[in-house]
């Protein structure tokens, strides 16, 4: 988790990717939630940009219910430099399962690790199926699950296979000799091709949910999917459906929604809906306002944010304290960072504001 999330700036600017709240619960709470539903208790995370948000949130090293160690990187190392620098530093001497920050899924944790020993393999792929596999890298396997080999990014029509990296791992110790101490090192690009020379990868797909929350626009979605069932149970904990509210809506302790007409959405504790007002398919974070015939459609406002009268905000997401002025249109995935101010009655368009822009 030592990459910046650039792709989800302004809102990484402040706060790591893994910290931003996905229907108001932290990323690296379903992360490892998720983890903690398979029997893992204890977890080490390999940090690099920000690490202080991790441990001023987390300060007793418990996230989700798993103990957490933290080992800062200190200069960034690469995925299987990262692993080495992680594993060192906790002294792991078994199998262990490596699951990628910024990843939300139901992979079967626990029959992946099954797989993995049954084959007696020194590692184990988690694969995902995608509809095109073309901007990925596919992983090909034989009749047993042994990779074959790792095609990056080939044409649609050529691809061996629609099952690309999950970025769910299973290793054993002896993986992290072949990484070099203290070096950045790809796993991807160099220590699972050398695994693959030697016969002792192996991979396992899933049709399982799997989402890589990278760029704004898998950012949003994971709130859709959340906020339309896909996942199973409640949006986010302590949500509790109200279709007094509206069809399909859920809120977190008391809210204000009077005269308003919502639909499929979410709002947070505190959260104020005003009259004439419409919110359908998005979050309304804690403590955030949709002011009087304001509409948020597709979205995401973060905890604090303010949509002022009149204003439309469609398919975008507004950061914390961030205020959208009277009749301003936000459209086309749009991000506007914690704390922005946009000029009432300005029109943006996929655009990326800063806070204090």
């Amino acid at each position: 988790m030592g990459g910046e999330g650039t792709r989800l700036r302004p809102l990484t600017l402040t706060v790591p990717k893994q910290m931003l709240p996905i229907v108001e619960q932290p990323m690296i709470e379903r992360v490892l939630g998720h983890l903690a539903d398979h029997g893992i208790d204890d977890a080490v995370l390999s940090l690099g940009y920000r690490p202080d948000a991790f441990t001023d949130a987390y300060p007793d090293g418990v996230i989700a219910g798993v103990r957490s160690h933290y080992a800062v990187e200190p200069s960034p190392l690469d995925t299987a430099g990262a692993i080495r620098f992680a594993a060192e530093h906790t002294g792991i001497d078994g199998t262990f399962v490596v699951l990628n920050g910024d990843v939300l899924t139901d992979f079967d944790i626990t029959e992946l690790v099954a797989f993995h020993r049954a084959h007696g393999a020194e590692g184990t792929i988690g694969l995902t199926p995608v509809d095109d596999p073309s901007s990925f890298g596919v992983v090909p396997t034989d009749d047993e699950g042994r990779v074959q080999a790792f095609i990056e990014k080939p044409p649609r029509d050529e691809a061996p296979t629609n099952l690309i990296n999950a970025g769910i791992y299973v290793l054993e110790p002896s993986v992290l000799g072949r990484v070099l101490p203290g070096a950045r090192v790809s796993i991807e690009r160099e220590t699972f091709p050398a695994m693959v020379a030697d016969g002792a990868l192996f991979a396992r797909g899933s049709d399982a949910y799997w989402l890589d929350t990278g760029t704004p626009d898998a950012y949003l979605r994971a709130h859709r999917d959340l906020l339309a069932g896909r996942r199973g149970g409640p949006p986010a904990p302590g949500a509790v459906e109200d279709p007094t509210l509206g069809p399909g809506v859920w809120r977190i302790g008391e809210v204000e929604a009077t005269d308003a007409t919502l639909a499929r959405a979410l709002l947070g504790r505190g959260a104020a809906v005003a009259a004439r007002a419409t919110v359908t398919d998005s979050v309304v974070g804690a403590a955030s306002v949709v002011e009087e015939g304001a509409a948020v459609r597709g979205s995401v406002l973060l905890p604090g944010a303010r949509v002022a009268a009149d204003a439309t905000v469609d398919d975008s997401i507004v950061g914390p304290g961030a205020v959208i002025g009277q009749r301003c249109v936000i459209q086309g995935v749009s991000v506007i960072g914690a704390g922005a101010v946009t000029a009432s009655g300005s029109v943006l368009d996929g655009a990326r504001v800063a806070g204090g822009d």
